[in-house]
């Protein structure tokens, strides 16, 4: 479906938000043309994910939080004219074990729900994949999802809210969650099972 779009196409690097002291990914995307035209046409929709995002307490006796990590991702999404689906690229590079990936509804700063998985499954609902697979670079999954009914609920952005309005109005992040099956959980990149890596989602990208 991304192929079909006349829209120019746009090289990422994903190197950005990287610390001096975070070496940059060395993997290369080109991310597909994903303009909307018609009703829908302002609604481009992306994040940049970093450990740095993600709300997480450490739990003693480890430190380890996932800001520790050096995993990157991108998360790229269009809506088709009528808001009835949603085409997405998600795309994570230096991070291992990944499990699952979902859109969350939640504040900037605050964790929230889960509300639409983009991966191992794309749906409202879902189950997580196999733990410690290893290194991810590159693609982690493309497709399309229905929004139609989804309500992000008045606990995490205020008031119960259709998705597509709560991502517009920047109450939806995106996140990368990793698990090495070994216990305990939280031990380091790698292994953070409520999330490694986060973006908060927004428009105009």
């Amino acid at each position: 479906m991304f192929r079909k779009q006349a829209a120019l196409s746009v090289v990422v690097t994903l190197v950005a938000g990287c610390t001096a002291d975070k070496p940059a990914p060395t993997a290369f995307e080109v991310r597909a043309p994903l303009f909307a035209v018609g009703g829908q046409a302002d609604f481009n929709l992306g994040t940049h994910m970093t450990g740095a995002e993600e709300v997480f307490t450490p739990t003693p006796p480890s430190t380890a939080t996932p800001a520790d990590s050096r995993g990157q991702g991108e998360a790229i999404f269009r809506v088709s004219d009528d808001g009835s689906s949603v085409d997405f690229r998600l795309i994570a590079t230096n991070i291992d074990n990944v499990i699952m990936s979902h859109i969350h509804c939640g504040r900037p700063g605050q964790n929230g729900p889960i509300r639409m998985w983009l991966y191992p499954v794309i749906g409202p609902t879902g189950a997580q994949g196999p733990n410690g697979t290893g290194r991810q670079t590159g693609v982690l999954a493309t497709g399309t999802f229905n929004p139609t009914g989804v309500i992000c609920p008045a606990s995490a952005v205020g008031r119960d809210m259709p998705l597509l309005d709560a991502i517009r109005a920047g109450l939806t992040y995106v996140n990368v969650h990793t698990n090495d099956g070994v216990a305990p959980t939280n031990t380091g990149p790698g292994d953070f099972p409520g999330g490694e890596i986060r973006g908060q989602l927004d428009h105009g990208r």
